[in-house]
């Protein structure tokens, strides 16, 4: 097959991943300075607009990080960013924000000794302190959730932090898409929340694409599995149509190779047999229609193709943990 006939398999798997619930702020900061962000649901992003500074979860060391890189967390782990490693940190829900409208809002004067709770003393202070100083950082930061489900095996796959390097010279358009949210985030105008999630839509997509194009040629996982055209077609394929009852003989003639050859670049790419991921796919698909939809077991039962509800809510329970009458994001 031909270069020009395989799908662009990143583009086909970011169309489907869509975000919703955006929050978005502006942090101005004056260093010494450090922010810890809990644990969270939704996927959280960071863009270095102006200064250096690190970041670090409970599973990497400090990462240094500087103006024009961008971050994605698609889970929300626990991560701390600083001016400086040995800044003892604040955790970012005890800082004062000035609120512009639902889910919008920013915050000031970040740092100077951490004089920076929600406390009307200390913020006067603060303000004056900074009255005449120049910050040292400008973060853009927002949290925002996929459509898919936290524990999708597509988002299962992702690393802990996705960092783009230098994304700011690499796709000049981001700029114009951060202006144009902070734009919306000052006038405060009549749909704001409804721009900044699509244009935080494509600011997340631009970080993964910058991801993809700068990570290293021996990475796995997810990565690997979007580079490598052969298995990219079939990840393509599946997420397309998670309803399909896929045979390993159909995924093996969409990836052009016999059964064997398939399986086994499948299996050592993904890190799963094609059959345990397409029934998690089907699984997680399910429990999205239910829970995010609404739509009953048995529609769905039906949906995917199963002969009986009894049947879908065994493979359901097998796989997700829990009945499907209970389906739910956490």
């Amino acid at each position: 097959m031909a270069d020009k006939d395989i799908p662009d398999t990143l583009t086909d798997i970011l169309l489907g991943l869509r975000l919703d619930g955006v929050e978005y702020g502006r942090c101005v900061t004056h260093e010494p300075w450090a922010v810890a962000f809990p644990p969270r649901p939704e996927a959280t992003f960071h863009f270095i607009a102006q200064g250096n500074c690190w970041m670090r979860t409970q599973s990497t060391d400090w990462m240094p990080l500087h103006a024009g890189d961008a971050l994605l967390l698609p889970r929300s782990t626990f991560h701390v960013m600083a001016s400086s490693p040995e800044v003892p940190s604040v955790d970012i829900d005890t800082l004062a924000r000035k609120v512009l409208s639902e889910n919008l809002y920013l915050v000031n004067d970040v740092g100077h000794s951490s004089s920076c709770a929600r406390d009307a003393g200390a913020a006067a202070a603060v303000e004056s302190a900074a009255a005449d100083a120049e910050p040292s950082h400008i973060l853009f930061t927002g949290t925002m959730r996929f459509n898919l489900d936290p524990l999708h095996p597509l988002l299962a796959m992702m690393p802990d932090v996705m960092r783009a390097r230098d994304l700011q010279q690499s796709d000049p358009a981001v700029l114009s898409m951060l202006e144009a949210m902070e734009r919306e985030v000052t006038l405060n105008r009549i749909g704001a929340c409804g721009i900044l999630a699509r244009l935080a839509d494509v600011l997340a997509a631009s970080i993964i694409r910058a991801w993809v194009e700068c990570a290293c040629s021996d990475a796995t996982g997810w990565i690997a599995a979007v580079r490598c055209p052969q298995v990219g077609r079939v990840l393509a394929a599946v997420h397309r149509q998670p309803e399909r009852e896929w045979s390993v003989a159909e995924l093996a003639d969409v990836m052009g190779t016999s059964r064997s050859s398939f399986i086994e670049k499948f299996s050592s790419t993904v890190g799963e047999t094609p059959a345990k991921y397409v029934a998690r796919v089907k699984m997680f698909q399910a429990r999205h229609w239910i829970a995010r939809e609404g739509m009953r077991v048995a529609v769905v039962a039906n949906r995917l193709g199963y002969d009986s509800e009894a049947s879908f809510s065994r493979a359901f329970k097998r796989i997700i943990g829990h009945p499907p009458s209970e389906a739910r994001f956490g």
